[in-house]
């Protein structure tokens, strides 16, 4: 006979919230295990009342989204957490914010609409922006024009598997130039795929098309993850469950 757990079964989840936060400064190199302990950590300091999975190793409900690449700063990073009685989210967010070291900073708490769909669901892409000390824009203008001209441009990968050749091109949905004199700034939109397409692989592209090479290290910041819609944007994924809580107060509000 199977061996049952001890003690009585885990509360269950009565409220999804949905988190927006970034990472900063020197935290852009805190991998996203690292990352992950400290919210966990976090959330205990700030007596979130979390909901936790049944069996012998119960672990707080909680699903991570499209966490970005070490040494990535992020203004979007999104999680999802299960509690077990119901809390005002902008006090979850605050209290947490207070609980997190600097440079993890909780930006938005969102309660999850029923029957919206997962938060997975909604992110396809994201956009970027990368400072490429040491170029001229103008430089980086013409890279970013030839590499737009190719249908595709390989550059080598290292995965999980090992080293292998990706299409760095073909997920690249938009991209414009900016910047000042010594230092341009790349804006891309990139859609997922598997392998993922980072900024540092876009940076390789160029140097396949262009030879453009950065004598310094460039600086990536995600700004924004969601779905791509036809005109291009990237759709904010809290988005829905906002104009669902608005309809909601909205319909209690004409009672």
């Amino acid at each position: 006979m199977a061996r049952q757990p001890d003690g009585p079964p885990p509360p269950p989840t009565v409220q999804k919230l949905r988190l927006r936060y970034a990472k900063r400064g020197p935290l852009r190199f805190a991998s996203h295990r690292d990352l992950a302990r400290a919210l966990e950590r976090a959330l205990r300091r700030a007596q979130v009342p979390m909901a936790f999975s049944a069996g012998f190793s119960p672990h707080p409900k909680i699903s991570y989204v499209g966490a970005a690449p070490t040494g990535a700063a992020s203004e979007a990073e999104y999680l999802e957490i299960g509690l077990a009685r119901r809390c005002d989210p902008e006090q979850v967010r605050a209290a947490l914010d207070a609980s997190l070291p600097a440079g993890v900073d909780v930006l938005e708490c969102v309660e999850a609409a029923e029957g919206g769909g997962s938060l997975a669901d909604r992110i396809d892409a994201a956009r970027w922006r990368v400072e490429l000390p040491g170029v001229e824009p103008a430089e980086l203008a013409a890279a970013v024009e030839e590499l737009l001209a190719r249908d595709a441009v390989l550059v080598a990968k290292r995965t999980k598997n090992g080293v292998r050749d990706v299409d760095a091109r073909g997920p690249v949905a938009s991209a414009s130039t900016g910047g000042e004199a010594g230092c341009a700034i790349l804006h891309v939109v990139v859609r997922q795929v598997t392998p993922a397409v980072r900024p540092d692989d876009v940076v390789a592209a160029l140097a396949a098309v262009a030879d453009l090479r950065p004598p310094s290290p460039p600086r990536a910041v995600r700004e924004a993850q969601g779905r791509l819609d036809g005109s291009g944007t990237v759709a904010d994924p809290l988005g829905p469950d906002r104009e669902a809580r608005a309809r909601c107060q909205g319909e209690h509000a004409a009672v």
